[in-house]
């Protein structure tokens, strides 16, 4: 893609969201041994043990390495006087923009664990639809935030 937003969310994002793949890990691990609790139980066959233990694997190298990986490096964001770009995605990149004039209000959000890494996301509402950038360092969400307010303030005076 041509001309994509120049700036990246902070590179503790990519930390983050290994934690929530390893929370969400450790959700299929507890399944998993549910279900190797009802092979044991019902005795079903002994290779059964052998398709959690790779659904395991297969879960954690997905969502703990791949796919934060990939998402921290698509996701960009630019601010600009008229409008705001974001593009993001996994396997389907998408690129958004926008207009000032639709932005309604902004906030910063921060969960206890992006409160550990000093990280925030901002939310930029329109009539239709919540935009989120995630993964700022705190001081340069509020201040994006701020700038946010004013351009959208700006760009309304002048319609």
């Amino acid at each position: 893609m041509d001309n994509q937003p120049q700036k990246q969310i902070s590179r503790k994002g990519l930390t983050v969201w290994r934690v929530y793949g390893s929370m969400e890990t450790a959700v299929v691990v507890l399944l998993m041994i549910g279900a190797g609790v009802l092979t044991y139980f019902l005795d079903w066959p002994q290779w059964l043990y052998a398709v959690y233990g790779g659904i395991i694997i297969l879960f954690g190298v997905l969502f703990i390495f791949w796919f934060p990986k990939i998402r921290w490096q698509r996701w960009r964001y630019e601010v600009r006087d008229q409008e705001i770009e974001l593009q993001h995605g996994l396997f389907i990149v998408t690129r958004t923009l926008v207009p000032m004039v639709r932005v309604q209000h902004v906030d910063t959000e921060q969960g206890p664990i992006l409160r550990k890494y000093d990280l925030a996301e901002i939310s930029i509402s329109t009539a239709a639809t919540t935009h989120t950038i995630p993964a700022l360092v705190t001081a340069e969400a509020d201040e994006l935030r701020a700038r946010i307010s004013v351009l959208a303030r700006v760009a309304e005076d002048d319609v």
